[in-house]
């Protein structure tokens, strides 16, 4: 009897049914995700949430930016690019402080490669153009002493798509995240170049930790919508909480088969080399937002208008993180 009237004291949420696009919800860097929703999470908070799956992270900027999309799952480079065109967004849970990204050279092309600059005039992939791979690619370039335009981005999506493009030579190089990575790796068809998944490669890219997967809106939305917007953020940091103590085989089982795939043993190794990169409680650290924003400086000199203070909102992940843990 307290519980219901408890229950019924709280005050109603401002939308109850939303939307969250996602640019390729069956990689590791969107997992807490798809472990929110797999495990009733957002249920669980009253919401009602239906999530667009798109190509990569750009089409998911762009469904939040055309008003089809609540919210997005996406980079924070994202956030940080919008910023710097005057457009308020906000990350509200940070998913990730290691971005699990990995630039990949076909296996016939690998020995030619000595630094990112020797990917000048070749076809590299990306999930989509503008998405957190290109974004990762242009700034490795320009770290080289390179223009974007050294080399040709392929949009090719996450995946299964991107793993045959590698395949079948349209690409000699991608850029990628697991568990399409350890895929490529088991099968021996690419090698590993740079590779972020882990603490020691992560440092020697960004320098330390850097903002990775976010939750992030338009400020106005989280303006008209506290309510919403802490509930998003309650069942993020449970998953995140969950994601902390739960064992390979344990994520597997709650992760659907279509977004793992038929290789049970490649996606529980991914797993194992990526668990490590996200975050116990979703709030964001001055240090990863400050690296994210150096790795894409020279890549991208507009970000020197941002504000990083503004550019994501902790009170939603902190308040978040102070209830008691549930199962």
């Amino acid at each position: 009897m307290c519980s219901t009237l408890s229950a019924q004291a709280a005050p109603a949420l401002e939308k109850k049914e939303i939307s969250i696009a996602v640019g390729g919800l069956g990689t590791l860097y969107y997992l807490p995700l798809v472990i929110a929703e797999q495990r009733g999470y957002f249920r669980d908070q009253g919401l009602k949430v239906s999530i667009a799956d798109l190509p990569g992270g750009a089409k998911a900027l762009q469904a939040l930016m055309g008003g089809s999309a609540d919210f997005a799952a996406g980079s924070f480079e994202h956030v940080l690019q919008m910023q710097a065109k005057g457009v308020p967004i906000q990350s509200i849970v940070t998913q990730g402080d290691r971005p699990g990204l990995v630039l990949m050279m076909r296996k016939d092309k690998a020995a030619g490669w000595r630094s990112p600059a020797s990917l000048k005039g070749l076809k590299v992939g990306v999930s989509a153009p503008g998405s957190g791979t290109h974004l990762f690619l242009n700034a490795l370039l320009a770290k080289a002493g390179l223009a974007a335009d050294a080399v040709s981005a392929i949009g090719v999506g996450t995946g299964a798509t991107a793993v045959a493009a590698l395949k079948r030579g349209e690409i000699d190089a991608l850029v990628a995240v697991d568990p399409s990575v350890s895929l490529l790796e088991q099968d021996g068809a690419a090698v590993t170049k740079v590779d972020t998944r882990e603490q020691a490669g992560a440092k020697a890219v960004y320098g330390g930790a850097c903002a990775a997967g976010s939750i992030y809106a338009r400020a106005g939305f989280i303006l008209r919508h506290p309510r919403t917007t802490q509930a998003v953020a309650n069942a993020m940091v449970r998953a995140l909480r969950w994601l902390k103590q739960a064992t390979p085989a344990q994520v597997a089982a709650a992760v659907p088969a279509a977004l793992r795939g038929d290789r049970p043993g490649i996606y529980q190794l991914a797993l194992a080399r990526n668990s490590g990169g996200y975050t116990a409680d979703g709030v964001m650290s001055e240090d990863a937002a400050r690296h994210a924003y150096q790795f894409l400086l020279p890549a991208y000199p507009a970000l020197s208008k941002v504000r990083l203070e503004q550019s994501y909102d902790n009170r939603f992940a902190l308040r978040a993180s102070s209830l008691p843990e549930r199962p």
